[in-house]
């Protein structure tokens, strides 16, 4: 079965700006129960477990239909969490830089309307879900809201970067107030693992 991956700091290095109770409700609640609840049905299924987590989505039609919305569900909750971490992670934090950088200028213009847009699709987003930054091809990045527990690798996108934009990621703190959440979030944004991700060769998810 998969595993938990550790947190890449400790709950309370994110303070003041995401507090270490939301944290840990955040990790050890809800995205722990989404990999408890994707490794059940794998394990109905007969699942190997030999391959990357991200591979489910190349080898959906393995599994029974009838399971395939709940496993798209909490793999999405699992994958997305992954990312959210790596976002936020407020050690050795980087600043886009190389290909990541260049994709940006080419496409927002600057740093700072990237960062509206994101804030601006954020709260536009109706319900729960996620505003992630993908690659869509060659140096080439978007910014895109998703429902639920998609993940853009269910469409072929390769995900950098993520905001969760699910109540339990900051109603603890900032209760309905998402702008100030937004704009506390970019404290802790780290583009290390977004800068890493693009400079690979792969210009789609599984391509």
């Amino acid at each position: 079965m998969y595993l938990l991956k550790p947190l890449p700091f400790l709950y309370q290095d994110l303070e003041p700006y995401i507090d270490i109770h939301t944290v840990g409700v955040h990790y050890l609640k809800h995205q722990k129960n989404y990999l408890i609840k994707l490794n059940e049905i794998l394990e109905k299924n007969h699942f190997p477990f030999k391959e990357p987590m991200e591979s489910i989505y190349q080898n959906i039609a393995f599994f029974q239909e009838k399971d395939r919305n709940d496993l798209l569900f909490f793999l999405g909750g699992v994958l997305n969490h992954d990312l959210y971490w790596q976002s936020i992670c407020p050690k050795e934090k980087e600043e886009p830089k190389g290909k990541l950088l260049k994709a940006i200028l080419k496409r927002f213009g600057s740093i700072d309307e990237m960062k509206k847009k994101w804030i601006e699709c954020a709260l536009s987003l109706k319900g729960s879900g996620y505003v992630f930054l993908i690659k869509t091809g060659d140096e080439q990045v978007e910014i895109i809201t998703t429902q639920n527990q998609d993940n853009p690798l269910l469409f072929g996108y390769l995900p950098l970067f993520c905001i969760d934009m699910w109540e339990h990621a900051y109603y603890l703190l900032y209760k309905n107030n998402k702008q100030e959440y937004l704009n506390q979030f970019f404290e802790l944004a780290n583009f290390s693992y977004a800068n890493k991700k693009m400079e690979s060769d792969r210009k789609r998810a599984f391509l």
